[in-house]
């Protein structure tokens, strides 16, 4: 394998480079490093992807033909990269990498011309309908029914630990439309208007104190057929297709930012003095350095064709386990720094004077946080199940 970039990928490195520079404005550029968690706040989010619309490179993973960049793989890696060493605000993955991969592979010809440029104008800020309480790792037993009743289905149930419903309009949402076949069988995927009739959402507060996450009620909810993907009972097709996609994603550039924040912290705190603190952190970097090798394997097999399956929960695993390990490692180096915490500290342009490092806020919010990490998305166990069975066959 060849580690080095191309000229021509260096070259691009440096137009994206430049335009981090200039068009990242001080407001965004603050609230990203603020950022305690892989979701930026709606205001944050939404004004970073419209300067990304304006420079047509707001999804570099479409295809050409639905507004995408053309870049090559290697291009996708360096532009993510690179936003990640800037610390951009977290784009809102629900729209641009999640349910429009699945609108493009599975929608009909009137809902892709509908619903794409909405997501790429940012007109249509979206969220995930797949959990339901008891029905976490274990999506197949979902509950949530869909009855069908002319050209509409009768929605009723609930989803739950659905990220930014506060803010969304839409959702894509996995509903049982046959209690009598298979469970997987049984499973229609739908897109829905949240202000329909009938929907009401309970916030749910973090560990963290964001609002982040809730749990959404359909009482009678009424939903075109029109809104359907696919076929009816196609829904957990068209579900692992979507999780490749959200899984899929690189760790190892926004993990160096994090440890590097820690490096510093330690240095200024003395946990750099501690050899046993030290060791622990030059094994985080050796692991580091691991993961980001494994992206690149990964980024050169899909560049000669290769299909993201076992993958994808390989980089899953791997990445977020990394993280929760370097989160760990930036708390350990606080110490008592660490304790007092106020959800408020963490906004950007807060005037709080918190104890010790003044990083000390949002690193304990991104610990507190990120202990889901290894939950949302497909529980890590899960993962190494799938793992299992495709690379190893059991």
């Amino acid at each position: 394998m060849e580690l080095r970039f191309s000229d021509a990928d260096e070259k691009f490195r440096a137009e994206v480079r430049d335009f981090l520079t200039k068009d990242l404005t001080e407001e965004l550029r603050q609230a990203g490093k603020a950022s305690t968690s892989a979701f930026s706040e709606r205001e944050w989010n939404l004004g970073w992807l419209k300067i990304l619309n304006a420079r047509g490179w707001a999804a570099p993973d479409w295809p050409v033909e639905y507004g995408g960049t053309g870049w090559t793989v290697s291009q996708k890696y360096i532009f993510d990269t690179e936003c990640a060493l800037a610390e951009t605000p977290p784009l809102s993955p629900m729209g641009l990498r999640m349910v429009a991969p699945v609108i493009m592979a599975f929608g009909r010809p009137d809902q892709k011309e509908f619903y794409l440029p909405r997501i790429l104008a940012g007109e249509d800020y979206w969220c995930q309908g797949y959990s339901e309480p008891g029905s976490g790792s274990d999506l197949a037993s979902l509950k949530c029914r869909a009855t069908s009743d002319g050209d509409d289905y009768i929605i009723d149930g609930t989803k739950i630990w659905t990220t930014q419903a506060h803010y969304a309009n839409r959702m894509f949402a996995l509903v049982r439309t046959d209690f009598t076949v298979k469970a997987q069988e049984g499973i229609t995927f739908l897109l829905l208007d949240m202000n329909t009739p009938g929907i009401t959402i309970q916030p749910i507060i973090t560990l963290a104190g964001d609002h982040e996450v809730n749990q959404v009620f359909f009482d009678g909810v009424r939903v075109p057929k029109a809104n359907r993907i696919g076929a009816e009972g196609q829904g957990w097709t068209i579900a692992k297709y979507l999780l490749v996609h959200e899984r899929g994603n690189s760790f190892a550039a926004r993990i160096r930012v994090g440890l590097e924040k820690v490096k510093a912290i330690a240095q200024e705190t003395g946990a750099a003095e501690d050899g046993d603190f030290t060791r622990r952190l030059a094994e985080a970097g050796v692991a580091l350095e691991a993961l980001t090798m494994t992206e690149h394997r990964v980024m050169a097999a899909i560049s000669q064709g290769a299909m993201m399956a076992a993958e994808s929960s390989m980089l899953k695993t791997l990445g977020t386990e990394l993280l929760q390990r370097v989160n760990e490692l930036g708390i350990e180096a606080l110490g008592n720094a660490a304790i007092p915490y106020a959800h408020d500290w963490t906004r950007p342009g807060a005037n709080a004077t918190p104890l010790g490092p003044a990083a000390a806020p949002v690193l304990m919010a991104q610990y507190l946080n990120n202990r889901a990490a290894s939950i949302y998305a497909g529980a890590n166990e899960i993962q190494r199940n799938i793992m299992s069975k495709l690379v190893l066959g059991l």
